[in-house]
């Protein structure tokens, strides 16, 4: 089934710079004015880049684009990044804090061979939309490059591949650096024969699921369609490969967190729509909406702007609906394909993550009304993947999310 090889990555000279201030976020949850900051921060910082600044006087032969690759090759010419010497997996590790909790995630980075969704083993999972994969596409064109790594997750019943990632972590890092949160990422390099058949010879047979990066996986896919007779040079990964990292989807350090939905209008009926699919109940006393959620299976939040009340919306499974049997143990397929579809339109909805301020919105007048869910969980994504159903937009935020800088592939 799926195709894992290992690869000359491209790393920073620790000896050149300073680790953490030339790592990035990803570079959709960069917002303008941290872009700033991370340009300031050195001059070699990935963001240059992976997610580059537009200029007033840019041109079709001088843009954000061509001046991402200058930066690249340049700072491969110049040793502040340098390419590995032998094939290699790189074994990523992150110790975050999330609700008080502390976790630790750990899998690998490696190459996926790239095939067309539903004709193989990688499984998308969610929508995508064409401006996001026209940019990513245009930055691949230019720099020839994966600089930043698509998050997926695959199931594995045994521990070997655990094992060694385990062991390796137990020697000196090549990286160690802390994001903005305080969260610690560390890398390391697997180049052994031993380890790297192994994890091939595991990785074999397993189907691998996007959970992050869809965008990305979409544009490496139609590069591949772009360049795929064309021949690569010696020693380096063909077109049809692309960066991934890649994670035990049983791994206790995955976290999904929920994405709520704000609706600008809802149509004078909506409780005569809400009940023909749910058992309501009234909230008055409590708004810690999420605690009042966890642990209620197919059940949401609703609350409408002037109400001293909440509601709970429990699915009435009694109800004929014309979602498969599959799909209705997904909570945020069930609003959406029995509620959002009916009464908004896509461009209406706005998403916020976290539930005060999701209220305040409401309250203040610039939504009419929420809706409050429970996290997706991972077999839920696991379900909607095989059953080739794209979830709705932002159905998941895979958390911690991954740096970007720690290692990138260039043919």
């Amino acid at each position: 089934m799926a195709e894992i090889i290992p690869f000359r990555g491209l790393l920073y000279d620790t000896n050149r710079v300073r680790i953490e201030d030339v790592l990035a976020p990803p570079y959709d949850i960069i917002s303008p004015e941290y872009r700033e900051a991370l340009y300031m921060q050195s001059p070699f910082n990935v963001v240059r880049v992976d997610f580059g600044k537009d200029e007033p006087d840019d041109t079709q032969t001088n843009n954000k684009y061509t001046r991402a690759r200058d930066f690249l090759d340049g700072w491969i010419r110049d040793g502040v990044i340098m390419r590995s010497g032998h094939p290699s997996f790189y074994v990523y590790e992150i110790r975050y804090s999330i609700e008080e909790t502390r976790k630790r995630l750990l899998g690998f980075l490696g190459l996926v061979k790239i095939e067309e969704f539903g004709k193989g083993s990688v499984y998308p999972h969610e929508c995508t939309h064409a401006k996001p994969k026209q940019d990513r596409l245009n930055l691949m064109r230019s720099c020839h490059a994966n600089t930043s790594p698509i998050f997926a997750l695959y199931k594995s019943s045994g521990r070997r591949i655990a094992e060694v990632l385990s062991a390796v972590t137990e020697t000196d890092p090549y990286i160690s650096a802390k994001d903005i949160s305080g969260d610690v990422h560390r890398l390391w390099q697997i180049d052994h024969r031993d380890s790297i058949e192994l994890i091939v010879g595991e990785m074999r047979d397993k189907a691998i699921y996007i959970a992050d990066g869809h965008h990305r996986y979409e544009t490496a896919f139609e590069f591949y369609r772009e360049n795929s007779s064309q021949s690569t040079p010696a020693g380096s990964p063909p077109f049809g490969y692309v960066l991934m990292f890649l994670a035990d989807m049983r791994d206790e350090g995955l976290t999904i967190l929920p994405t709520h939905r704000l609706l600008r209008t809802i149509p004078p009926d909506m409780d005569s729509i809400l009940s023909r699919y749910f058992k309501t109940q009234a909230v008055s006393d409590d708004f810690d909406i999420r605690k009042t959620l966890s642990g209620k299976p197919r059940s949401f939040g609703f609350f409408r702007r002037g109400s001293p009340t909440w509601q709970i919306l429990s699915y009435d499974e009694n109800m004929a609906c014309d979602i498969c049997d599959d799909l209705r143990q997904t909570d945020v397929i069930i609003l959406h394909e029995l509620i959002l579809k009916k009464i908004a339109d896509t461009s209406e909805i706005g998403y916020e993550m976290d539930v005060r301020r999701a209220l305040e919105h409401v309250r203040s007048g610039a939504y009419r009304a929420a809706f409050f869910l429970n996290p997706t969980r991972v077999e839920d994504v696991e379900r909607a993947a095989l059953s080739s159903f794209r979830m709705p937009p932002k159905s998941t935020y895979f958390y911690p999310k991954l740096l970007t800088g720690l290692v990138m592939n260039k043919w």
